[in-house]
């Protein structure tokens, strides 16, 4: 294999094709790889762990045909450090050689063979346009689970509602709802559990095409755009009860300027480490935030606001608050909360698509 591309293209690829190799090798050390294919001008370069797979399809210059497997955390390191400039790849037995201006690298490269075959899975296909659907992703996304010891939850719920498509996250300790009208990719009532992972990496490249390709099968899952295929394993087992959660009416309720408040939440939350909570005490005269570190000290700040209900003391993980407010694109924020157990609802002002629901944390 021997060909020629220049740094800028190669070090985005390979920077997102790793992303789909996993963080240890495992019983199966290929998967550290990154499988490089070239046809004539066409280059593919393939990354998995079986269960999140990227396909990245580009144009080079193309001398001699081939296919090789490069280790892909150290493949991605050498791209990103060197000149810029075309960067020429070419294999000798069983190495690979890098030739960057005065920088070259061999690399031992690993047994192609020993590589998962790569086969598209088919189902249910839809075109829709991604002007929106970024953002639904950024609000969604983060409220995923990280723990797989609860597979469930580190997945993102796919709903299809009467108008439109619904997305669906939790960890437990907070909950992210958007609705999406007028996007149509599931069959009525129909439900799917994509992992939060791959619709990270979904996210993150959304912005630079206009259209997003969705292929629904039984087990797996493809998000085409342009020249990008992620294709992922859905998640098996029942969501929660998402709907059973959300209070049918809070008492009271605050109106807040969004950035003001994420300002003074990010000052008192120094004094607020180890997942210690902030206080939020609210009344009709003053809205109040408090966090208390034993042994160090404590941090209070006065935040402006609009109060209406009981006197109620409210605290909450400053990180999932924080969360909440980063992802609202509102300038005024409403809390809505019942008492100091039950769960809060942080949403924009006059923004329907978008709720965002927290546990408070109980504190002596």
């Amino acid at each position: 294999m021997k060909f020629k591309c220049e740094k800028e293209l190669l070090e985005k690829t390979f920077s997102l094709a790793r992303r789909a190799t996993p963080n240890r090798s495992g019983t199966n050390p290929v998967l550290a790889g990154l499988y490089v294919e070239l046809k004539k001008n066409k280059l593919v370069v393939l990354g998995s762990d079986l269960d999140l797979t990227i396909r990245i399809e580009l144009t080079v210059g193309g001398e001699e045909d081939g296919k090789v497997v490069i280790p892909g955390a150290l493949l991605s390191d050498i791209i990103r450090v060197l000149e810029e400039g075309q960067i020429s790849f070419e294999t000798k037995e069983d190495e690979i050689q890098i030739n960057n201006g005065k920088s070259e690298f061999n690399l031992r490269t690993l047994p192609v063979d020993e590589f998962p075959k790569f086969e598209e899975p088919g189902g249910n296909e839809a075109t829709i346009n991604t002007k929106s659907l970024s953002n639904a992703f950024e609000q969604v996304v983060k409220a995923a689970s990280m723990d797989d010891a609860r597979p469930i939850l580190t997945g993102v719920l796919l709903a299809a509602e009467e108008e439109g498509l619904r997305l669906v996250a939790t960890d437990s300790y907070r909950m992210a709802i958007r609705d999406i009208p007028g996007t149509e990719i599931l069959s009525r009532d129909e439900l799917v559990l994509v992992p939060s992972r791959a619709l990270d990496v979904v996210k993150r490249i959304l912005n630079e095409d206009k259209e997003l390709t969705v292929v629904l099968g039984e087990k797996e899952a493809v998000f085409k755009i342009g020249n990008i295929n992620i294709v992922t394993r859905l998640i098996e087992g029942e969501f929660p009860n998402y709907k059973g959660l959300i209070p049918e009416k809070n008492k009271n309720k605050l109106i807040i300027n969004r950035e003001e408040t994420l300002a003074a939440l990010q000052r008192v939350k120094l004094l607020a480490r180890e997942a210690t909570p902030i206080r939020l005490s609210m009344t009709d005269k003053k809205i109040e935030l408090l966090a208390i570190e034993q042994d160090i000290g404590q941090a209070t700040e006065t935040i402006d606001g609009n109060y209406s209900g009981e006197e109620i003391t409210v605290a909450f993980n400053p990180d999932y608050l924080i969360d909440g407010l980063e992802v609202i694109s509102t300038e005024e924020v409403s809390l809505e909360t019942t008492d100091a157990l039950k769960p809060a609802i942080l949403k924009g002002l006059n923004e329907e698509n978008f709720l965002y629901l927290l546990m408070p944390v109980r504190v002596s």
